[in-house]
């Protein structure tokens, strides 16, 4: 009698069977319709699909490998070793080197401020020129797409490092915010060209200008507003709201037009600047800030007074603000330090009736202290520079040219030098330096200018002016966009610190010997902070990638000649067994190795069938040899011949049969061809290796390794570009 398949004194576990892995238990206790559908996706990539028509997959699909294998020796190699170097690349350049760039400025490492001092922290910010489809007209799509984005990328993280490593508590942008915001036309209003500006655009704008007006207008302009908010709006308060100790709070004033923003001179539309203000503010203002009175003045406008085309309702604003800006200046001083005692400052008329006839208008009240009121030391803010003499040197930290090297002996910069200097120039839009008449007069009528901040020229320079001009030092501030002519972009840190009494004299001055003269010592500190170099960091990638190539070349090559494992190999795949076929076959019995060896074994007509080997093996369970099923027709249930395709082998052919494969002269129309280049005829259970030369070893090596770098790399930088901290 044969022993029990199933005992309790034994192991249950069929010992020629493998036990079922702990997913197939989970499969099997799900609802049955459930299992079945999951057994069913399983299937698919389980089996070989088996057809008697000729394969619809590309050849060059077939030989991918989709089963990447992620075992953990197998992610030690050159490859994913590069990919990992890409990782730690990619993370020094899109995130590390602005945030070590930003750490190195930090408002303590270069103010030199007493240690009770409590100065307030200002930031200028100037040209942000959000790139458009003004920039680079000419530029195919992929590139100006690429340029607008990592411009944008470029300013949003130097922005959002700034707020987190610095928190200033004001910003002042110094115009230029966008770079063809004066070329999107306007909902309402004239916005055509007058007459006489025909034929003044340069060649390389005028087959553009009619597509401009057509395609981009008022729609257009907001998504470029919308934008840059995105960009320094939404981040303002990354860090907290709360101001520096000893600051009434925080500020971000963006209301300075440029040349890019409005135009320049006559050229300016009244519609545009009106779209301007109703968005960012009046151009011509006045603000008290840390003790200092901050005087911005719409200087593209301004160049419009005096020229052959002026437009009255272009420049009255603005003169109107410069007759009346040292009264602002005056009371805007007394509210802030009646805001500071703790005081409000009203304007109160007397209750009288009077005779409209007799009633006397020349003596309102005002809130004017007169000219002898408290005065804070003022600071002019200008998108465009003052003018100067040509060739004044800007000084060393001009990026373009540095200065030229004086003869031996001369301890003074060499003047003039017009290669460190802002030309003395114009053309049209725009415009380097004011005109000299209206530089004094601004000067002159704000009166009392101890610095000026400007911007337009994208370098930095630094010049003391005339005593025509006070003798006020002027700094022209970096742009902060890379994309603006300068390899290392930057912005302008301030430090004020100017304490005060209730009268609003200063607190730290003393007195200069002279008579009732008082000497007051600098209440300001500046600093240029420089942001990274973009072109540099895209010229580490371009090495990077070169080395990537060249190492994967290299590597290729020396696979097939010195027999290292090849990155390319799939997973071996095991021959057919009895969980590969959708009908239960007879268990194999390894004693029955001879029959495999017997080449009679290999005669299609043989008669063994399920059956016999079962009577010949009687170690095998009961139910293997009672199940039976009927064969499926040939013609698939009643469909054509043409049409008959099999998920699996024919049964027939495979059930119950362990021979080795027969010698197969050729393969018929391919679809038994597998990645590896191995042969499957479809009734046999064993693979055999089609000849590769070393040519295709080293391409496809070459090829599998290049491609899993490159989408690894690209997925990783395209989650660099896309993703931000909020």
């Amino acid at each position: 009698m044969a022993p029990t398949y199933y005992s309790a004194s034994r192991s249950t576990r069929d010992h020629f069977v493998e036990p079922p892995s702990i997913f197939s238990r989970i499969i099997q206790s799900l609802p049955s319709g459930l299992s079945v559908q999951m057994q069913r996706v399983l299937d698919r990539y389980s089996y070989n699909s088996v057809s008697t028509h000729p394969s619809r997959i590309p050849r060059s699909l077939r030989y991918l490998n989709w089963n990447w294998g992620w075992r953990p020796r197998s992610l030690l190699n050159l490859p994913h070793l590069l990919v990992v170097v890409w990782f730690f690349l990619l993370l020094w350049g899109e995130r590390w080197v602005f945030q070590s760039a930003i750490e190195e400025c930090k408002w303590g490492s270069w103010e030199r401020w007493p240690k009770d001092a409590t100065p307030h922290h200002l930031v200028f910010l100037a040209d942000p020129q959000l790139i458009d489809p003004h920039s680079y007209p000419g530029r195919p799509w992929p590139l100006d797409q690429f340029t607008f984005l990592h411009t944008d990328n470029f300013m949003k993280r130097s922005y959002i490092s700034l707020q987190q490593k610095l928190h200033p508590d004001t910003i002042f942008f110094l115009g230029d915010l966008f770079d063809g915001g004066r070329e999107w036309k306007t909902a309402h209003g004239n916005f055509k060209d007058p007459s006489w500006a025909n034929g003044l655009r340069p060649s390389s704008e005028e087959k553009y200008a009619a597509k401009w007006g057509k395609r981009y207008g008022e729609d257009f302009w907001l998504h470029e507003y919308n934008r840059f908010g995105r960009i320094f709006f939404k981040y303002w308060n990354l860090a907290g709201s709360e101001a520096g100790p000893g600051q009434r709070g925080r500020k971000i004033i963006s209301t300075l037009p440029g040349n890019h923003d409005l135009g320049f001179g006559d050229n300016i539309k009244l519609v545009t600047r009106n779209r301007f203000e109703v968005y960012f503010g009046e151009g011509n203002r006045v603000d008290v800030i840390g003790n200092h009175t901050f005087v911005s003045i719409d200087a593209v406008s301004l160049s419009a007074a005096g020229s052959e085309h002026e437009q009255p309702e272009i420049t009255k604003p603005i003169k109107e603000f410069l007759e009346h800006v040292q009264v602002k200046k005056r009371k805007a001083v007394a509210e802030e330090l009646s805001h500071q005692a703790g005081k409000e400052r009203v304007l109160q008329y007397p209750h009288n009736v009077e005779i409209l006839e007799n009633a006397d208008f020349s003596h309102l009240p005002t809130l004017d202290p007169g000219p002898d009121g408290p005065e804070f030391p003022t600071i002019l803010l200008t998108h465009v520079p003052l003018y100067r003499q040509p060739g004044t040197p800007c000084g060393p930290k001009r990026e373009h040219w540095p200065p030229e090297t004086p003869p031996k002996g001369q301890t003074t910069p060499v003047v003039p030098d017009h290669r460190n200097a802002i030309s003395i120039s114009k053309g049209y839009q725009y415009q380097n330096v004011l005109s000299e008449g209206h530089s004094i007069e601004v000067m002159n009528k704000i009166g009392n200018v101890k610095q000026i901040f400007s911007g337009d020229d994208h370098d930095y320079c630094e010049i003391i002016h005339e005593p025509t001009k006070n003798s006020a030092r002027e700094i022209t501030v970096k742009a902060f966009s890379w994309a603006m002519g300068v390899r290392k972009p930057g912005f302008l840190m301030l430090s004020m610190w100017n304490p005060v009494d209730a009268s609003g004299k200063p607190l730290n001055s003393h007195p200069t010997g002279h008579g009732s003269s008082y000497f007051t010592p600098t209440t300001t500190e500046s600093h240029l902070c420089l942001l990274p170099d973009q072109l540099g960091i895209f010229t580490r990638y371009g090495i990077l990638i070169a080395i990537s190539i060249l190492a994967l070349a290299i590597r290729s090559i020396l696979v097939p000649l010195l027999n290292l494992p090849r990155f390319s190999d799939p997973p071996t795949v095991s021959s057919p067994t009895e969980d590969n076929f959708l009908l239960p076959l007879t268990n194999r019995d390894p004693k029955r190795r001879e029959d495999r060896e017997d080449p009679r074994s290999h005669n299609p007509h043989s008669t063994n069938s399920s059956t016999s080997s079962t009577h010949s093996n009687p170690q095998l369970a009961p139910r293997t040899a009672a199940r039976t099923r009927s064969v499926s027709p040939a013609n698939g249930y009643g469909l054509p011949a043409s049409q008959v395709r099999f998920a699996t082998p024919p049964l027939i052919n495979g059930a119950g049969y362990y021979g080795a494969p027969s010698p197969s002269p050729k393969m018929e129309n391919g679809w038994n061809a597998d990645p590896n280049g191995e042969a499957y005829t479809g009734n046999k259970t064993e693979r055999r290796k089609l000849p590769e030369t070393v040519l295709g070893k080293v391409w496809r090596e070459m090829w599998m390794s290049l491609w899993r770098v490159t989408w690894l790399v690209l997925g990783i930088y395209f989650w660099f570009i896309w993703f931000y901290p909020e």
